[in-house]
């Protein structure tokens, strides 16, 4: 078959387009960013074109996907529709090539990647696996029925999937223009559950994940003794994480994690226990988290004389704080300070006290003005990131354009560039400060 891709430089699309190559099928894309962005390394590997225009040709038997991003009036996506091709949603054809296997879906608000990046590092170094994570990397073996998908709530995409097995890592407010309230995504996510045929592994310490219902056999992970998987022992170290894993009274012996901070103890335990149920010996994981290598903008590090740059993808008040405990437990002797670009209009004008109150984790705060490709300015006259630092006194703020210079009294520093908007504009102009 024949798929164009629209907006093929996105994450999940990108992604998209590689999946659907390795199963054999002829692949191509449109894009209005021509500047080169990590997620395209996987398409030039592949050879599938690009297309920066309108000035190429389509068979009739093309079907034609488009990320979220893409507006309805966008121009590409109305040329295809006046060629009278079949567009089909993004989450519709991620939902059919996931039928395909033994699925194993990894929902929640954050920790979505990681996790999903845990289990396909496990499954890896095991029994083999096929992939698709929100990072711009997906893959196909034929060799394995497994198959890891990241699994996204927004606008409801992950009730198009019908998984074997689900993981739900959290529950929390976010892409609240898709919902209604709370109760709409817990319901959400009940359904998305009741679509699992095996079982669902989730956090047992989120009290909304306790709060949804599903007929669907679940197993509840955490710190707290209502769970089947009790997490014990722990050691956050500046060299990572260490834990011990029991299922009842069972001890499932004692992992070593290189990364930081709780929440990745969470993920790690959800990703341990899918694999072991799947029959990867305790011995396997335990030696392949030793070896785990976070996916693209995950707390990405570059040490440059005395100053650390962390990249992170974190855009929710609670990913934030992630991040930024966790480069505390790494670099607890530095200053810690965090350049954040909002991203959504929405989501700064619901979020922006709780953005503030992750923000003074830091040291010293530095705001962009918010960047968004899915929403118009115009809909949302009276925000900006101003609304943000009117809760922070003694933060600045920063043009990518022309006044990083600010940034150079971070010299020495750990400097975390937050956003799931790209930050390698600013991150260079960063590093030429750090060069005069």
């Amino acid at each position: 078959m024949k798929y164009y891709c629209i907006g093929i430089k996105g994450t999940g699309m990108s992604t998209l387009a590689q999946i659907l190559y390795d199963l054999g099928n002829e692949v191509s894309g449109y894009d209005d960013e021509k500047k080169d962005k990590f997620t395209q390394i996987g398409l030039e590997e592949r050879n599938i074109p690009i297309y920066y225009d309108s000035n190429h040709q389509l068979d009739k038997d093309t079907i034609v996907t488009h990320s979220m991003a893409i507006q309805e009036d966008h121009k590409e996506l109305q040329r295809v529709k006046k060629l009278g091709l079949t567009i089909k949603k993004y989450s519709e054809i991620v939902g059919s090539v996931i039928a395909q296997f033994d699925s194993i879906s990894v929902a929640g608000t954050h920790g979505k990647t990681t996790t999903s990046s845990l289990i396909r590092h496990i499954l890896e170094e095991s029994v083999g696996c096929s992939y698709f994570i929100g990072a711009g990397e997906g893959h196909i073996d034929k060799k394995t029925p497994y198959f890891v998908i990241e699994s996204d709530e927004y606008n409801k995409h992950f009730l198009d999937y019908h998984p074997k097995y689900a993981i739900i890592t959290n529950m929390e407010e976010e892409h609240m223009e898709c919902y209604k309230d709370l109760d709409d995504i817990i319901s959400s996510f009940g359904k998305f559950s009741d679509q699992t045929k095996e079982f669902v592994v989730a956090c047992g310490d989120n009290i909304n994940v306790r709060n949804m219902k599903t007929k669907t056999k679940i197993y509840y992970y955490g710190v707290g003794k209502d769970n089947d998987i009790i997490i014990k022992n722990v050691n956050l170290t500046k060299k990572g994480n260490e834990f011990d894993l029991f299922l009842g009274e069972k001890n499932l012996g004692h992992f070593v994690l290189p990364l930081f901070g709780m929440p990745m103890i969470y993920n790690a335990t959800a990703a341990i226990f899918v694999c072991y149920q799947l029959g990867v010996s305790l011995e396997q994981i335990q030696k392949a988290l030793l070896t785990f290598q976070n996916a693209k903008r995950r707390f990405a590090e570059e040490v440059i004389g005395e100053t650390i740059i962390i990249d992170d993808y974190a855009h929710h008040p609670t990913e934030i704080k992630t991040t930024l405990e966790a480069a505390r437990q790494k670099y607890p002797e530095k200053t810690l300070s965090v350049v954040f670009k909002p991203n959504t209009y929405s989501r700064t004008e619901h979020f922006a006290k709780e953005f503030a109150e992750s923000l003074k984790i830091a040291d010293h705060i530095y705001l962009t003005e918010i960047d968004c490709n899915r929403e118009k300015q115009e809909d949302y006259p009276n925000v900006s990131s101003d609304l943000i630092l009117n809760y922070l006194p003694h933060a600045e703020k920063i043009k990518e354009e022309n006044n990083v210079s600010i940034l150079q009294k971070e010299r020495g520093n750990v400097v975390c560039f937050m956003s799931c908007a790209s930050t390698e504009k600013l991150i260079e102009a960063f590093k030429l400060e750090l060069q005069k």
